[in-house]
């Protein structure tokens, strides 16, 4: 490790950036430097008695704060690449993206052109490849335990009823937030590729049944992956009236591994040792977003330092996202999709709403107004 620690912002400070905050101070080589957030008590939250200063303009603080070696962009998802672009291009800084990383990969493409330039690095968040049950499995099919995947299958049947919506302007939305595959079940269309292999198409059918919003809370689809497996995916918050499961399973021509629980988070059921259920399953009552976050942080310090690669690669995430976008074209289109076209929809620009969380750079109104 370099003798001192890297130092971490935070941009965008919601309910998850308190994981990111605690997973900060927990990781040796790292430092919780600032918190920046529209609104000063979002951020000052998550201070915890520290001394971190907040500020609500990025521009200020990657002004004030040079030494800043990485930002963590935890804004509404459709605002990740503009803000990504401008933390790289103005002020050099390596980038932590939560998920989805941002809406449209062809803009993940283009930070990652961006960071290249520059000799910077993107550090894409899908924490739940972590958890132990989804470890577990992947080594299983990896060591051919399971034998031929045959059927892949995703549930997640989750709440979020109309006020969860109603929380912020952005929620909702194409162009900030998309639905349900989209902000709730984008982990699970990743472990789809993590655990299934590449998707040669998808047919997909999506509703919006539980809430009053542009986007969809309910998603079924069919799945043809490369190999010749297929499989099924059923997403959705219109489930009333808690979150019942989120779950992904594979059955093999040797055997079947389902991973259950609240978050992908429990071995439920692995034929090749049952008694590994027990010793790969968390529990995640206390938070949702698990355990991921820690181990992330320890590998992009290792990576940054000098050590093993960080295992997300940007090329993976792109793939992630044109699958998902697939699901999105193929309910446009009525038909089979193979991933690697974009949505009209999802990620869209031109919205207005985008504006509420746009921070001008510092100049920017005055160069406007002569103009």
């Amino acid at each position: 490790m370099n003798e001192a620690p890297l130092n971490v912002a935070l941009v965008g400070c919601g309910r998850i950036a308190g994981h990111h905050c605690r997973a900060i101070r927990a990781t040796e080589g790292l430092r919780l430097a600032a918190l920046c957030d529209l609104k000063p008590e979002t951020a000052e939250q998550w201070i915890e008695g520290d001394d971190i200063p907040v500020f609500t303009s990025y521009h200020e603080m990657l002004t004030t704060l040079p030494e800043i070696d990485i930002v963590a962009v935890i804004t509404p998802s459709g605002m990740h690449f503009e803000h990504g672009a401008e933390i790289l291009e103005g002020y050099g800084k390596h980038l932590i993206l939560e998920k989805p990383t941002v809406l449209r990969f062809s803009d993940l493409n283009r930070l990652d052109e961006m960071a290249r330039a520059r000799s910077l690095r993107l550090f894409p968040v899908y924490q739940n490849r972590y958890n132990k049950a989804v470890v577990r499995t992947r080594q299983a099919i990896e060591a051919g335990e399971l034998g031929e995947p045959r059927i892949i299958t995703v549930r997640v049947r989750w709440c979020r009823p109309q006020r969860y919506y109603d929380l912020a302007p952005w929620r909702g939305t194409y162009a900030l937030d998309g639905g349900a595959l989209t902000n709730q079940g984008i982990h699970h269309m990743d472990l789809l590729r993590h655990l299934g292999g590449e998707v040669k198409r998808v047919n997909a059918q999506m509703r919006t049944l539980g809430a009053e919003i542009e986007v969809e809370d309910t998603a079924v689809a069919v799945i043809e992956f490369e190999s010749g497996a297929v499989g099924t995916v059923e997403v959705t918050t219109s489930a009333r009236p808690l979150d019942f499961e989120a779950s992904v399973s594979v059955v093999g021509s040797e055997g079947l591994a389902q991973i259950g629980g609240i978050a992908v988070n429990e071995l439920q059921i692995f034929t090749p040792d049952p008694d590994a259920c027990a010793a790969n399953s968390e529990d995640f009552s206390d938070c949702v977003y698990g355990n991921g976050h820690y181990r992330l942080y320890e590998d992009l310090a290792a990576d940054l330092n000098g050590g093993a690669p960080y295992p997300m690669s940007v090329d993976e995430t792109a793939k992630t996202l044109a699958l998902l976008h697939a699901f999105y074209v193929s309910d446009e289109k009525g038909d089979w999709v193979a991933p690697g076209e974009e949505s009209v929809r999802l990620g869209r620009t031109g919205d207005p709403v985008a504006d509420l969380y746009r921070t001008p750079a510092p100049g920017a109104e005055k160069r406007k107004a002569s103009e």
